[in-house]
């Protein structure tokens, strides 16, 4: 009988510190989360500095909870996979060595998983991955557009030559006055609007798959500007639901153009952002009418968390792939195949 295969995720990128148990690749078997948006908050966003302090206070209790959830030991386990980059270089060395001493001690193999790479893997624990699939992410610090022809294979097709989604998305909710995080208020601001604000869409080059936000950004910066120096009063959800139909327009008008042209069977949705209800919707309606098969987690595995980190690297294990302890956190590694 087949032995079942257990791997623990670490994930300390930014402001979330995470531990999860998955079995198989696919099962979630325990995800713990320990969040910092209550102490960020009071800065308008992440201080680095406030982030570590705050892993090195929660990494040793959240692997522990991970474990007593799981209802497994150390002994149990098959491998440890941490986030070895991209991210806050104080937040990933917190991570990275947590997770070196916790295999040390026990004998276990490590893995240094890539962040989005993770982020793509969350789908991973909801259905199969069909290749090829095109995996639209979105988040913070990246907006891409990956071609996967198998398991590790990264074919970058697009990407954000200034402002990701989320950056902007962070930057017009604080011109906006809004608190942080400040893509959910946008969100829901965007839906209770009765009317929108006519922003513009960055459509660069006509065969260009990259994504540009930052006009985009000072275009809604002008608008306020212009108003308030007239004296008149910015309506903060016209502009929300301005600013975010441009945002949604372009990501699912190029993400359907690289799915028709690469003739994928799959299309994935991943990072933060992918937990925009907007976006989601109108990714969802955009392949329905297609009958092109999209995919995107639930909200919770859409944000930072470990068993996403724990999926990819199950993939990992399987391919052979593994560590050492001479791994170091990566804050601006790239996302490269593994195969």
């Amino acid at each position: 009988m087949k032995k079942d295969m257990y791997i623990l995720g670490i994930e300390t990128s930014c402001d979330e510190t995470a531990a999860s148990v998955v079995k198989n690749g696919t099962e979630i078997v325990s995800n713990v989360v320990a969040s910092q948006i209550v102490s960020q908050k009071r800065f308008g966003g992440v201080v680095p500095e406030i982030a570590s302090r705050h892993h090195v206070e929660q990494i040793t209790l959240v692997i522990e909870e991970a474990l007593t959830v799981a209802g497994l030991k150390p002994a149990d386990l098959d491998a440890v996979a941490v986030t070895e980059g991209p991210g806050l270089v104080g937040a990933l060395l917190i991570g990275v060595n947590a997770a070196k001493a916790f295999a040390f001690a026990n004998g276990l193999p490590i893995i240094g998983v890539h962040h989005i790479a993770g982020h793509i893997y969350a789908n991973e624990l909801m259905q199969p991955m069909e290749f090829p699939l095109l995996a639209l992410i979105v988040s913070g610090g990246h907006t891409e557009l990956v071609l996967m022809e198998a398991h590790g294979s990264f074919k970058l097709i697009g990407e954000t030559r200034d402002d990701a989604a989320g950056e902007a998305y962070d930057k017009v909710a604080r011109v906006l006055g809004l608190p942080y995080p400040g893509g959910p208020q946008i969100d829901r601001l965007a839906a209770e609007s009765d009317a929108a604000i006519d922003f513009p869409r960055a459509w660069l080059e006509p065969n260009s798959y990259d994504f540009s936000f930052s006009g985009l950004k000072s275009s809604v910066i002008n608008y306020k500007h212009n108003l308030e120096q007239r004296g008149e009063k910015v309506n903060p959800a016209h502009v929300a639901a301005g600013f975010q139909a441009s945002v949604i327009e372009v990501l699912t008008t190029k993400a359907l153009k690289a799915a028709k042209e690469y003739g994928v069977k799959q299309v994935i949705a991943a990072g933060g952002v992918a937990a925009n209800k907007g976006l989601r919707a109108s990714l969802e309606e955009a392949f329905q009418q297609e009958a092109i098969p999209f995919y995107v987690p639930p909200i919770a595995l859409c944000t930072d968390n470990a068993a996403m980190i724990a999926a990819a690297g199950s993939a990992m294990y399987i391919d052979g792939i593994r560590g050492n302890l001479a791994m170091n956190g990566k804050p601006g590694m790239p996302l490269a195949s593994w195969y």
